[in-house]
């Protein structure tokens, strides 16, 4: 059977499409401008940057350009083990101590953004308990090491997918970026996951069940949990059988009511937010108003997309896509965000492995530039 066809014989696919509206309508929240008698609050976001584990070479070459935060990984001594002890963390900040670095976001062990058919650790996403506890176990263990080094912010994602793209085209000089279109995506009638067909309901009920288990931990030790929305959302048949809830914008509304918690919200992706929306040009800085006035923004994806959902396209340079980043700034100011703005996704060039490290810097002086120029600016 066509797999597109299966969706609607097992009622997925119109499930999906009632879960699938962008929800923007009763997004906007006033201006801090208009709260405050027309004056902004000063910007205090940092510029930072994400990497894998933190080493003498990543740090050294992140230090170089005077980025203020990071976001990295220890080194964990035992595979098996998934989850850092106290003693990883801290070697990991002694090192980035050297280099003046600080270190306020980690990534977890579990819960990568990888795709379900590679994930080395599926038992959450794919709900196999006993192995599920076990695992939440895991990450309930890498909260309470956070809170034991002085971490604020354990991120992941709640993802089957992965990212999904569906093809390249050149970019800027000697780049190549990543595109997304639906229709050419489907066309290809990709084969189901080892996950099966998942159903809205069923995607909600992982989601859940892990919140249920973590939130209250995160809230004893005042750690943040920090989830990445889903990159992109799929349309309203699914793609390979999965329905992603957390592509839109209805969905993250959803999520950050389920165990509410100064301690449970998003590691906002401004790139993937972008692709999710129909007019993201104009509708991008009301989502963000909306999450950032809740206290729901714990670290910002600080990247640019060209199109709207279901149609885009992603890696570009933050100067040469539709958001404007200017304005994007001053709504974070607005709404007195305190954490890290940070590249995500540089472009790559064919050939060069070092393409995207070369990139990088670029970003950073460019976030930098606009960091600078609007603490400096009047209001």
């Amino acid at each position: 059977m066509d797999r597109r066809k299966f969706f609607s014989v097992t009622g997925a696919g119109a499930a999906a499409a009632a879960a699938g509206s962008l929800g923007t309508t009763g997004l906007a929240t006033a201006p801090a401008q208009a709260q405050t008698g027309g004056k902004l609050p000063p910007l205090k976001a940092l510029l930072g940057h994400q990497f894998g584990t933190l080493t003498e070479r990543s740090a050294s070459w992140v230090a170089r350009y005077g980025v203020d935060a990071i976001c990295t990984s220890p080194v964990t001594t035992d595979p098996t083990r998934l989850y850092p002890t106290p003693e990883e963390m801290r070697k990991m900040q002694d090192l980035a101590a050297k280099w003046k670095l600080n270190v306020v976001m980690v990534d977890s062990v579990l819960l990568t953004s990888s795709h379900i058919d590679r994930e080395k650790n599926p038992a959450i996403m794919l709900a196999q308990s006993p192995q599920r506890d076990r695992d939440i176990e895991s990450f309930q263990n890498h909260i309470r090491t956070c809170a034991a080094t002085g971490i604020k912010t354990l991120k992941y994602n709640m993802s089957l997918l992965g990212v999904v793209r569906s093809g390249h085209i050149p970019g800027r000089g000697d780049t190549i970026v990543e595109k997304f279109n639906a229709k050419e995506a489907l066309a290809k009638n990709p084969p189901l996951t080892r996950a099966g067909v998942v159903s809205p309901d069923a995607f909600w009920e992982r989601i859940n069940y892990f919140l249920e288990r973590v939130v209250p931990v995160a809230n004893e030790y005042k750690v943040r949990i920090a989830c990445h929305p889903q990159d992109p959302g799929t349309p309203p048949e699914g793609y390979q059988g999965i329905h992603n809830v957390l592509g839109t914008i209805d969905g993250m509304k959803k999520f950050i009511a389920l165990h509410e918690s100064p301690y449970h919200g998003f590691n906002f992706c401004q790139g993937t937010v972008s692709e999710n929306l129909e007019n993201p040009k104009e509708e991008i800085f009301d989502v963000i108003r909306y999450f950032g006035t809740r206290k729901k923004i714990f670290n910002v994806h600080f990247r640019n997309i060209r199109g709207h959902r279901n149609d885009f396209v992603a890696e570009i340079f933050p100067d040469e896509g539709d958001i404007d980043f200017v304005k994007a700034l001053r709504v974070y100011r607005e709404i007195g965000y305190e954490d890290m703005l940070m590249p995500d996704h540089a472009p790559a060039v064919p050939g060069d492995p070092n393409a995207q490290r070369e990139n990088f810097p670029f970003i950073f002086g460019y976030i930098r530039g606009l960091m600078d120029a609007e603490r400096r600016r009047e209001v």
